[in-house]
């Protein structure tokens, strides 16, 4: 198995630095190297990208600034000289973290690291499909199938998962759109809910958990239909 990655740095001699490490790694195929955040960005848009070395200090648009304009962003490896921006960097659930300048022990890690991550990918279910949503300023990674329902909160939505409640600034509609329309349905205009959890349902409310949703007159029809179709 191989990685198609691409290198994003301003410093040519570091972007030959981590080239070399890259070309003579026989599970790595460099098909871009870019000298700016936007340049990569484009890239992305035409190439099937599955990791990026990116370097955290770039102008206009820094390595943290690209990761946030990115929906749904390929593994990343950071790649840079300050070891402060380490704590941060986890937080947008990068694979690894490597200070300059770089040795090849620690480089050939950080790729073990990457292919056993996308092993796993490869092999999970559609249980492992996710979104990365913005809370509390810091990026999570939320599995679809834990979300029980989103539930509306001013200018806020609020996510039910199993395992606890994440607060997201966004409008429902433009949640909405993030979601999968045959695994989610909004039933009311502050509800939204994922039809695999639905357990029971009557004209009024919609029952998960144990939890009773209420469900709009208008939308009993969709929802049997949906329902029927899972």
């Amino acid at each position: 198995m191989k990685l198609n990655c691409i290198i994003v740095d301003d410093s040519s001699i570091q972007r030959m630095a981590v080239a070399k490490l890259t070309l003579n790694h026989p599970s790595l195929n460099l098909i871009a190297e870019y000298s700016n955040a936007i340049e990569a960005k484009n890239g992305l848009k035409t190439n099937n990208v599955d990791l990026i070395f990116l370097d955290i200090e770039m102008p206009v648009l820094n390595g943290f600034d690209l990761l946030e304009s990115l929906k749904n962003p390929p593994q990343v490896i950071m790649v840079t000289g300050k070891t402060e921006y380490a704590f941060k960097a986890f937080n947008y659930d990068v694979t690894d973290f490597l200070h300059k300048p770089l040795s090849k022990d620690r480089f050939d890690k950080a790729i073990a690291r990457a292919l056993d991550k996308s092993n796993y990918g490869a092999k999970s279910t559609e249980d492992d499909d996710h979104i990365f949503v913005k809370s509390n300023l810091k990026k999570r990674k939320v599995i679809l199938n834990s979300i029980k329902w989103i539930e509306a909160l001013g200018d806020y939505v609020k996510l039910v998962t199993d395992e606890s409640n994440i607060v997201v600034l966004s409008t429902m509609k433009a949640f909405e759109k993030q979601l999968p329309e045959n695994k989610f349905l909004r039933i009311h205009k502050s509800y939204i809910v994922n039809l695999d959890k639905v357990d029971r349902f009557n004209s009024k409310n919609v029952e998960i958990s144990g939890q009773l949703i209420p469900l709009s007159r208008n939308k009993k029809v969709e929802l049997s239909e949906a329902l029927s179709n899972i």
